[in-house]
């Protein structure tokens, strides 16, 4: 089950307490998502990737979005600072919002449940072919992920998170 905070927005009018949670709700999946919200993990519209820094504060990177099923898919160089971050604190915060109307969005708390190196032997494949498919949803041009680091062999690995919890506002 996971819990989604539906705020109170301002699509149809004014209203009182707007910008607040106007009802909360329990979902099985988030394939049971209103579609509104499920346009956002869709389409591709950039998220804001949030994680904790070493300092403690929140750590935010634009990045791509994908989920597969029930799981939010989060692809990062293995060799950078925030692969380590999320290591040590596998909550992750991600922000979607509508490039065309910042008054819709999607909040997802997720929880790092597993992570798969691209080296490795039996699922290593899988997680070029997801960085493959990111690359044709957000750039649509070759087959492979064309944005690797060519001073060194650059090695990939895929966060799995199983979603805690949302937060739904506005309309697209």
């Amino acid at each position: 089950m996971v819990t989604v905070a539906k705020f109170l927005d301002v699509a149809s009018g004014l209203q009182p307490n707007q910008f607040s949670v106007g009802s909360k709700e329990q979902i099985n999946s988030i394939s049971d998502l209103d579609p509104t919200y499920r346009q956002l993990m869709d389409e591709p519209y950039a998220c804001v990737m949030a994680i904790e820094g070493p300092d403690g504060r929140p750590s935010l990177t634009p990045m791509w979005f994908d989920y597969d099923g029930d799981k939010v898919l989060v692809n990062v160089a293995q060799h950078r600072p925030k692969a380590g971050w999320i290591r040590k604190n596998p909550q992750i915060t991600i922000l979607i919002m509508n490039s065309q109307n910042m008054y819709h969005w999607l909040s997802m708390k997720v929880t790092v449940e597993r992570e798969i190196s691209e080296d490795d032997p039996a699922e290593g494949p899988r997680v070029t072919a997801q960085l493959n498919k990111i690359w044709q949803k957000y750039v649509g041009q070759g087959d492979e992920y064309g944005l690797r680091d060519p001073s060194f062999e650059e090695r990939r690995v895929l966060f799995e998170c199983r979603v805690d919890k949302l937060a739904t506002f506005g309309q697209p």
